[in-house]
């Protein structure tokens, strides 16, 4: 004896018999083999085995299966939308309302880019079509706050410490408005902070200590503003800082020791004085650019200056220098030096035609004397040169005025002879020979 299962004849549902069949050996072989209907093939349900008199349920169930499987497809799904959709980190909002609340609003004309910053909308979602079209970028998951860059719109008003919310900004530009009032202190706390620019602006006050704190500091820029005061003997803790200009201001005092990563230095038209010291630019190896030109700074330039293994173009016009000294370089990159309008004393240095790369010069209205050495006038690649408004004697150089120079500047208003009026280079005229006289001693012209 054994139990079959049987399939139901209409196909509809399996059923399960218990009952027992008998079939003898005898019948079993005279019957052939014993075949049973193949069972029709099941769709496979769900979660739920829908039976006869279940159909009215069925689009409930149904429902609910297709969301239990497609569960993860949804939270992937949920996962996309969050990311495209995610708000701007509440702080960094509160932060540009702050920024912008400090701004005077008769300052802030319709077309510019403060005027879209509507806080109805978040900061950072995109597209901005209507809203914060310009002034400020975001991180690529629209969540952080990582530039603020205004346009020149002449926005006034100060600059709120709110702003150092924003943890994650890398810059700050601000440039070419009328942004006034002290710089704060607070912008220490943006520590990945890179470029500063606060350029044209009505900024008052002494450059904050604190600012040197940011170690993520590459370019700092505040020239053309009221600033006053010394600098901060801490410069030197700015690591990163490749650009300094804090030209154009009302600054005093002496250089402090500066950081060893500055490329360029502008600190033109301020109040600076003293000498430059070594202890200043120590370590300073790829410095290539000086602009400290209409300051006060004394003394001599000793030797060690020019010999600065980047340096390329220097500027110390119109302060009080009074003493030069300059050295052969074994290799140099020095194009451009301008030591005009100061007080310096002596002959003019033989050693900068010893440059290689050397084209553009002015010792202009010194007090210089003593002939124009014969090697600058062999130097080919010397395109420029001003020695006007000096004591300079004896016979111009011949290779001046010859075809092949290319020499433009002036040689002018001093007490040489032979200086071809009929050449720009001799322009302005000499001297009066009394003045060479009495410049030399009661001796003539040599």
């Amino acid at each position: 004896m054994r139990v079959v299962r049987k399939w139901s004849p209409t196909g509809q549902r399996p059923c399960t018999t218990d009952i027992p069949i008998l079939i003898s050996k005898t019948h079993a072989e005279a019957q052939g083999p014993t075949h049973f209907p193949t069972p029709p093939p099941q769709r496979p349900l769900l979660l739920f085995q829908i039976q006869k008199g279940d159909r009215e349920v069925m689009p409930l169930l149904q429902f609910l299966a297709l969301l239990a499987m497609s569960h993860l497809s949804l939270l992937l799904l949920f996962s996309v939308f969050s990311a495209t959709h995610a708000l701007t980190l509440p702080s960094d909002v509160s932060a540009l309302q702050s920024f912008k609340a400090s701004i005077k609003p008769s300052s802030v004309s319709p077309w510019s880019c403060l005027a879209s910053w509507n806080f109805s909308t978040d900061p950072c979602s995109v597209p901005r079509r209507t809203h914060f079209t310009c002034g400020i970028s975001c991180s690529a998951d629209s969540t952080r706050v990582i530039s603020i860059t205004l346009d020149p719109a002449g926005y006034a008003g100060a600059l709120s410490p709110a702003i150092a919310k924003l943890t994650q900004l890398t810059v700050l530009d601000l440039s070419d408005n009328s942004f006034s009032g002290y710089v704060p202190s607070a912008l220490s706390s943006l520590s990945n902070l890179q470029i500063l620019t606060l350029r044209s602006n009505s900024f008052s006050g002494p450059l904050p200590q604190a600012i040197t704190a940011i170690k993520s500091l590459e370019s700092l820029d505040i020239s053309h503003n009221f600033l006053s005061g010394s600098l901060p003997k801490t410069m030197v803790s700015l690591s990163s800082l490749r650009r300094l200009d804090l030209s154009f201001n009302r600054i005093t005092g002496t250089l402090p020791k500066l950081p060893s990563s500055l490329s360029e230095l502008a600190l033109r038209s301020n109040s600076l004085s003293g000498y430059l010291l070594k202890s200043s630019f120590d370590g300073l190896t790829r410095l290539e650019v000086v602009e400290l030109s209409a300051n006060a700074f004394t003394g001599p330039i000793q030797s060690w200056f020019f010999l600065l293994p980047s340096l390329q173009q220097v500027n110390l016009a119109n302060n009080s220098f009074t003493g030069l000294a300059i050295l052969k370089p074994t290799a140099s990159d020095l194009v451009a030096v301008d030591l005009g309008f100061n007080q310096i004393k002596g002959y003019v240095p033989t050693n900068f035609s010893a440059f290689p790369l050397l084209s553009s010069l002015s010792l202009r209205y010194n007090q210089l004397r003593g002939p124009i050495p014969m090697d600058y006038s062999k130097k080919e690649t010397l395109k420029r040169l001003f020695l006007d408004g000096n004591f300079l004697n004896g016979k111009a150089p011949v290779g001046f005025f010859s075809g092949w120079s290319g020499v433009s500047g002036s040689l002018g208003d001093n007490c040489l002879q032979s200086c071809p009026t009929s050449s720009q280079l001799c322009l302005p005229s000499q001297k009066p020979n009394s003045i060479c006289k009495q410049a030399y001693g009661g001796k003539p012209r040599s």
